[in-house]
């Protein structure tokens, strides 16, 4: 039983990577960017929408239907470190936001 609340307290601990990720064209003329703070996650779940023809950007979802999942390439572009001095920081969100914006003036910029 003791095991079982060790590894419960682990779980608590472990802290999932977060960051930016694009879902792209192979050809690079569209791209979508997302921000999480569970990239692994977030990742997994784009991916699920997108072949179920769910995803929200409606945009992309037209893409990824007519150009077939075969052209298309989901990427992480850069990770978010957690912050050392701050163990009780859980929202990264603005953070998350300013390297949202950087990313897509750098791509514009392309």
């Amino acid at each position: 039983m003791d095991r079982k609340k060790e590894l419960k307290e682990q779980y608590k601990q472990m802290k999932s990577e977060m960051g930016i990720f694009a879902v792209r064209t192979k050809d690079g003329t569209k791209y979508f960017l997302e921000t999480t703070q569970n990239l692994k996650g977030k990742i997994n779940s784009t991916r699920f929408q997108l072949q179920h023809g769910s995803h929200p950007n409606k945009a992309m979802q037209n893409e990824w239907n007519q150009r077939g999942e075969n052209n298309f390439v989901i990427e992480i572009l850069e990770k978010l470190e957690y912050d050392k001095d701050d163990e009780t920081k859980t929202d990264y969100s603005e953070e998350l936001s300013i390297m949202k914006m950087l990313w897509e003036e750098k791509l514009n910029k392309n």
